[in-house]
């Protein structure tokens, strides 16, 4: 009897660890173009795209280019929230980065609420390269499971 009870609750805990994990991604792009000229959002996309629709195989015998059309790609529903730059007029403002903040911590929090668990978070950084470039991007990308 005990090994039957013990063999089903095996089989039950067998069957939930076998559920797929779903994962989302969220970036946040903050400017550090100088003067605040730049812009800062959150995007959430809101639909799901199959990466395998957009992929081909090279191999040694076919190495033509992959054709898929760049409109197919892009996502049109998704969620842009809006945040401040790093810069102004008087430089680096750190208000706005505290602002971020708060706003990135009211993402992840509404995200953990709705059964999300923040799993990795990646960060780079692309900026200004010299004299008269006046590009700048810090970018972040928040990995999020269940």
């Amino acid at each position: 009897m005990k090994k039957s009870i013990f063999l089903m609750l095996l089989a039950i805990g067998f069957s939930l660890g076998l559920e797929a994990q779903q994962f989302k991604v969220i970036t946040s792009v903050e400017s550090i173009v100088p003067n605040g000229l730049g812009r800062s959002r959150i995007i959430n996309a809101l639909e799901e795209k199959d990466y395998k629709e957009f992929s081909s195989v090279q191999t040694e015998e076919d190495n033509s280019r992959n054709k898929s059309d760049r409109g197919e790609i892009r996502v049109k529903n998704f969620e842009e929230t809006k945040l401040l730059n790093f810069y102004n007029l008087g430089g680096i403002r750190f208000q706005n980065i505290a602002a971020n903040d708060a706003i990135i911590t009211s993402m992840i929090n509404t995200m953990i609420s709705e059964g999300w668990e923040l799993a990795f978070v990646t960060s780079a950084v692309e900026s200004e390269g010299g004299k008269g470039d006046g590009q700048g991007i810090f970018i972040t990308r928040y990995i999020f499971k269940k």
